[in-house]
């Protein structure tokens, strides 16, 4: 649907684009800001709802980076859509397109299958590395279980504590050499690159399809 509606908003766009109203990048900026309130909504409102309800690691540090990583998923969905729509106007070879490149990041985000298990050439070097759901998998399990001691019971009898920090090396397969911060900054770099890509795009078809 998110890419119906921004096809549509594209063939508004090439009538105001021919009619010398405005450009690409005027295009591009007003698209994002005008986005922007309502992704704030969809994180905040579900997410406030979600992380208190589950029981997820308390505290408003958590809890922010939390609201952000879900708008940073948002945002990087619209931007997926943007480069799709802009190579692809039909939109129903887009919604596949784009369904494809959705489903290849999750199944190489290392959640269904961990990072360590997965198959060294093309899944892991280079798709796993390249996966957006990589850094937000990371930085999600990272904000709620660094901080935290678990007790597990053992085969002879007692239970041995288990650091959080210890089950995101030993049972996520976690690279922990950076925070969750370094996770999330890299995210909206993506984002970023992202619609860098769509200008590009749509400059260059732009230039390959004078208009008069």
């Amino acid at each position: 649907s998110n890419l119906k509606c921004f096809l549509v908003s594209c063939q508004v766009f090439e009538r105001e684009r021919l009619n010398g109203h405005y450009g690409v990048t005027a295009f591009l900026i007003g698209n994002i800001f005008s986005a922007v309130p309502y992704m704030l909504l969809i994180s905040l409102i579900p997410g406030g709802i979600a992380y208190y309800l589950c029981g997820m690691h308390k505290g408003p540090e958590r809890f922010f980076y939390f609201t952000s990583l879900l708008f940073a998923i948002v945002m990087w969905v619209e931007s997926l859509m943007l480069v799709v729509g802009s190579i692809c106007p039909n939109y129903v070879i887009g919604m596949f397109l784009a369904g494809g490149v959705e489903g290849l990041m999750i199944l190489t985000g290392g959640f269904y299958r961990l990072p360590n298990d997965l198959p060294k050439p093309l899944w892991k070097y280079p798709l796993y590395y390249v996966s957006f759901l990589k850094y937000a998998f990371q930085g999600s399990f990272k904000n709620d279980f660094e901080g935290l001691t678990f007790s597990v019971d053992q085969d002879g009898g007692g239970t041995r504590t288990v650091s959080g920090r210890e089950v995101l090396t030993d049972t996520w397969h976690l690279e922990m050499g950076y925070s969750k911060w370094v996770d999330l900054a890299i995210m909206f770099g993506m984002i970023v690159l992202y619609r860098v890509l769509f200008l590009v795009i749509t400059k260059c078809k732009e230039k390959m399809k004078p208009f008069h």
